[in-house]
């Protein structure tokens, strides 16, 4: 009889980390300008840089710090997203087979790869949290300006942001990235169907390997759905992270009302565009090493 632990493939670990760094490597200035575009909310803050829009971001942050400016916070950044890749897709390719072993089918239905992708989040989050405080730190905190709230890599900010915040500080933003777990959730949900409906017209298998192009129009779709249903809590999330503007707020359902009443609608959305040009390639590109690397090492 199979067992529960028969379904642990690390190599999805090492395959989703791999996919994770390279795309944040490649596309961290669009991360960097979203964040800071999430952040404004219209007020002048002291040495913050307020943006007219993508290009002007770019061209203001390479006269202003040169090249090397638009990779402030890299390092948590990689950090970050090589772990988050790492353990999502370990955890959701573990949950996926104990439910198809569950429930004796081939392929799961919609909602049980909702299930998975939740439970993977969640628990993707709960590890994660700390570093991302520190990228959206390190992403905004003004060049040259230093203080207790400085970092100057993600060991020394994790140092900092406890000794002055304490473990709450690990999870600010926590409550609205709960809320953002149905992002991924809902993304690998998608890219799944779209991997099923791929072979009901082909009539292979869901586990057969597929051409890079075919990956990237699969990874591209599933992004741009999630996005566009999920994006609010993003820039919840980093207002709640910012040290600059959480004397603003009380909490998370204030920041709501604030944004709304203040910002419109369109303040939930403040920075998809560069968050759109940054995500959609690095979840093709990801998911493309992903899918090679994985198909590599369990094919051996």
């Amino acid at each position: 009889m199979k067992s529960w632990s028969d379904n642990i493939k690390y190599e999805h670990m090492l395959a989703g980390l791999s996919g994770g760094v390279v795309s944040t490597l490649v596309l961290h200035p669009f991360d960097l300008i979203k964040v800071r575009f999430q952040v404004n909310d219209g007020t002048v803050i002291q040495n913050r840089q307020v943006y007219t829009g993508v290009v002007n971001a770019f061209s203001t942050i390479v006269k202003s710090n040169g090249v090397k400016g638009l990779y402030q916070g890299v390092s948590p950044n990689i950090a970050g997203a090589g772990a988050a890749w790492g353990l999502y897709f370990f955890a959701f390719n573990f949950l996926k087979a104990t439910l198809k072993d569950q429930q004796q089918v081939e392929n799961l239905q919609p909602g049980s790869h909702l299930l998975a992708g939740a439970l993977a989040g969640a628990t993707t989050l709960a590890c994660t949290n700390p570093i991302w405080v520190i990228k959206t730190r390190m992403c905004l905190q003004p060049v040259g300006v230093v203080n207790k709230h400085h970092y100057n890599g993600v060991f020394d900010g994790l140092v900092k942001l406890y000794k002055h915040e304490g473990l709450r500080g690990y999870y600010r933003g926590f409550l609205p990235g709960l809320f953002g777990v149905s992002h991924g959730a809902l993304q690998f949900m998608a890219y799944e169907e779209l991997k099923k409906k791929h072979s009901n017209y082909t009539g292979n298998s869901t586990s057969t390997k597929l051409n890079p192009f075919e990956y990237i129009v699969m990874a591209a779709l599933s992004k741009v759905f999630a996005v566009l249903s999920t994006y609010p809590y993003q820039v919840v999330r980093s207002r709640l992270q910012d040290t600059q503007m959480q004397s603003k707020y009380t909490g998370v359902m204030d920041i709501f009302k604030k944004i709304y009443r203040n910002e419109g609608v369109v303040g939930f959305y403040k920075g998809i565009v560069p968050s759109l040009l940054r995500v959609t390639p690095a979840c093709c590109i990801t998911f493309v090493i992903y899918e090679n690397i994985a198909h590599y090492l369990l094919d051996k």
